[in-house]
């Protein structure tokens, strides 16, 4: 189902795009941009992919881009001749890659890691249709969380619940993870694990926004 956003007279595609995403994040930032799209769900083995990427060589940066064009590829072999965006992003503090956590200590365990550090968010994106992938691109953020004990994690994860479980790193940089950072440097649509300016770029180039 195409999601709700309001008429943008810079769209000329035909029919919308489709998002190979659950992100709740990076359907925001499309609708944002008024970019009509339709919400599709994907079936990629994720573990096995970047499993396979890391033995290859592949730093965060590309296992992010490998798993982005994989998702695309799935989604656009499951719906012909529509054009899909797939996007994944990776955290890494130096060579160690994070994961969303599963349950709360494993989230406190991760912010704990972080904390007082600077680590990396590499985002990428990729759009694909029929069997090809058209064009990817991966992007990076740098965050330092600031100082923080035992009881200020605790705090923080007292009042911000489940949502933890939802993000890499355990924080969500939209909304209460703000308290727990000192300093962000990228894209605000990097954070949110679409870059959506190169993204934009490329559908102008398509002929699908003036």
């Amino acid at each position: 189902m195409a999601e709700a956003v309001p008429r943008n007279s810079l769209w000329r595609g035909a029919v919308p795009l489709l998002l190979a995403s659950k992100s709740a994040a990076r359907r925001a930032l499309l609708q944002a941009a008024r970019v009509p799209f339709e919400a599709v769900s994907v079936e990629v083995d994720e573990r096995a992919i970047e499993a396979q990427a890391v033995r290859d060589g592949s730093d965060p940066a590309t296992v992010a881009l490998t798993l982005a064009r994989a998702k695309a590829l799935a989604g656009a072999l499951a719906h012909p001749g529509r054009l899909v965006i797939g996007a994944d992003q990776t955290l890494a503090l130096g060579d160690e890659a994070f994961h969303k956590p599963v349950d709360r200590a494993a989230a406190k365990a991760q912010i704990a890691r972080l904390a007082g550090r600077t680590h990396e968010l590499h985002s990428a994106v990729a759009v694909a249709r029929d069997g090809a992938v058209l064009w990817a691109t991966v992007e990076s953020a740098h965050l330092t969380l600031r100082p923080l004990d035992a009881e200020a994690i605790e705090a923080y994860l007292d009042a911000a619940g489940e949502a933890v479980l939802s993000s890499v790193g355990g924080y969500q940089l939209e909304g209460l993870g703000i308290h727990l950072f000192t300093r962000v440097e990228g894209d605000h649509s990097v954070i949110l694990g679409l870059p959506l300016l190169p993204l934009l770029g490329f559908l102008r180039s398509e002929g699908l926004l003036l």
